[in-house]
């Protein structure tokens, strides 16, 4: 933008009435994961209609991203309360994942239905050898990123032997990686320094709503009264919702089960996939393991964050435990309760941490804990790849046999392309999920 261009004055303030429009078309228009979220919300928010300055944008989301959680929708949900209170922070979050919930409860009713016509089985055998590859690229990207020495690299590869060879959960995982890095921060600081940011830019768009110098509004003025306050109605909340489940087991087991992933979400979705993985498949029994990885590729190809395959674990677990008699309204209570106790502790991060934020404005940093938790995401991340791969390329396998039955290296040969396609040339993921799709369809054609 040159200098000509750049406005002199700030735009009105949109009535939540406008600003509800824009959340709701985000809902609908946010592929991408987490990266594509958060930059087309710099675009719009900060260049286009400048609700919110550069600074004020990047601080927020610094703080969004030291939160467990998709740190997209909670960006979202902060500015919206920066704008218009706890009735911004409500919309913006709901509208976010609203379109994305309703999409992916509509597929798993399809799924459960017509999972088994060739044509659809073709569809998922060729999405599932690109989602080996998408996850594969996720911890090589998340890796290059926070693995900066070997101190980092021993803990990625403990986590990864430890939740693979000896079956540790994965929220031991994340507390033996955070002594670790609360020891290592104070014994060896240099080893433990977060690296890179997300760096201010240099560029002008003129006058924000929310500008540099804008004063925090009445709603986000910290003091331990109001903080004392949403925590109790936060709590109170979170009660009345599991006592209201408590007459039916898969339910509530699910309310309790999401409470504790939304709050284990470090390093993004795919840092709790396998916790989610570990107890939807293996302990509860809501889900299969093939079932996981079709609900991945379709929530890599949907809008809103990755973490909404929880929807779809939670609309499958309610039918397959049959949690009421008709299997659609089965499947809605499931995703529902899933869905509900995912997000809750999100509104809750923002509307209870941001008064202290705005209050304490300034760089917020990475700690040495939370450095070697994303190194040890980073081996737990590497483990989801190798059990989508064990699922993919030795179809018939068991737990018991996990070699058994014929070896599958048509696979192999799409999950190296799509790595390659998305490593080398930054290929777009629903685009090469896309194409494994078509691929799969063609290929079930000629069978």
């Amino acid at each position: 933008m040159s200098d000509a261009a750049i406005p002199t004055t700030a735009p009105p303030t949109p009535t939540l009435g406008e600003a509800f429009k824009y959340w709701l078309k985000l809902g609908f228009i946010s592929f991408g994961g987490p990266a594509g979220q958060i930059s087309m919300m710099h675009q719009e928010l900060v260049e286009r209609r400048r609700w919110i300055s550069e600074h004020r944008y990047l601080h927020a989301l610094n703080y969004c991203m030291l939160l467990p959680g998709p740190e997209a929708i909670q960006l979202a949900i902060y500015i919206s309360w920066l704008m218009h209170g706890v009735r911004g922070a409500i919309v913006a979050g709901v509208m976010f994942f609203l379109p994305a919930f309703v999409l992916l409860s509509l597929l798993a009713g399809v799924y459960l239905n017509f999972g088994n016509v060739p044509a659809v089985q073709g569809i998922f055998y060729g999405i599932k050898p690109a989602v080996v590859a998408v996850v594969l690229f996720a911890a090589w990207r998340i890796g290059s990123r926070s693995i900066k020495n070997e101190t980092l690299f021993a803990i990625a590869l403990l986590a990864f032997v430890g939740i693979l060879f000896f079956g540790i959960d994965f929220p031991w995982i994340v507390l033996a990686a955070a002594v670790l890095g609360a020891i290592g921060g104070k014994l060896l600081p240099a080893k433990f320094k977060a690296g890179g940011g997300h760096g201010a830019s240099n560029q002008a768009y003129g006058p924000a709503i929310i500008d540099d110098d804008t004063p925090p509004p009445a709603h986000a003025k910290f003091t331990w009264g109001k903080l004392a306050w949403v925590v109790v109605v936060f709590v109170a909340i979170w009660a009345a919702a599991m006592l209201v489940l408590r007459g039916t087991t898969t339910l509530y087991d699910m309310g309790d089960f999401f409470t504790k992933a939304a709050f284990l979400t470090l390093g993004g979705a795919y840092a709790v996939l396998p916790y989610v993985y570990q107890n939807a498949v293996e302990h509860f029994g809501w889900i299969t393991g093939p079932q996981m990885m079709d609900g991945l590729a379709l929530g890599e190809t949907t809008p809103g964050p990755l973490i909404m395959i929880v929807t779809w674990v939670g609309y499958l677990g309610g039918v397959t435990k049959s949690v009421l008699a008709d299997p659609v309204a089965a499947g809605l209570a499931g995703a529902t309760v899933a869905t509900f106790f995912t997000f809750l502790p999100s509104f809750f991060f923002i509307i209870a941490g941001g008064p202290l934020v705005e209050a304490t404005r300034g760089e917020l940093k990475f700690t040495a804990p939370l450095t070697a938790i994303t190194a040890a995401v980073v081996g737990v991340i590497v483990n989801l790849a190798v059990f989508f791969a064990w699922h993919t390329f030795w179809p018939q396998a068991t737990a018991a046999a996990p070699f058994s039955g014929p070896f599958d290296a048509i696979p192999v040969v799409i999950a190296i392309a799509c790595f390659v396609a998305l490593w080398k040339y930054k290929a777009d993921i629903m685009r090469v999920i896309g194409a494994c799709a078509l691929f799969g369809l063609g290929y079930s054609a000629f069978l």
